[in-house]
């Protein structure tokens, strides 16, 4: 899955010729691309979608759903570690299989 996902700006810059933002997702963070928001600031929310701020969001809005991803556990489907959740997902099908037998 991959989900829209709001997060804080915690730095602003260049790279490339392009705006770079370096944001926060709960604890997690990215570099997200600002092309689409180019007035977005240190400070501010915006939910971000495959690397790019698309939608700048109040802080009340962004810690709830933050909040509410964390709770169902999305945060960490969206951010965890990809090798871990490989692993994890060869185990289910190998139990599955096992069962089968």
């Amino acid at each position: 899955m991959c989900l829209a996902v709001p997060g804080r700006v915690t730095e602003i810059g260049e790279r490339d010729g392009t705006r770079m933002a370096v944001m926060d997702f709960g604890g997690v963070v990215k570099d997200v691309c600002l092309e689409y928001l180019p007035d977005l600031a240190v400070g501010e929310y915006a939910i971000v979608h495959v690397g790019f701020a698309l939608q700048r969001l109040d802080e009340e809005s962004a810690r709830r759903t933050l909040a509410l991803f964390e709770e169902l556990g999305l945060l960490q489907e969206e951010f965890g570690d990809p090798w871990e959740a490989a692993g994890a997902a060869a185990g289910a099908v190998g139990e599955t299989e096992e069962a089968g037998r």
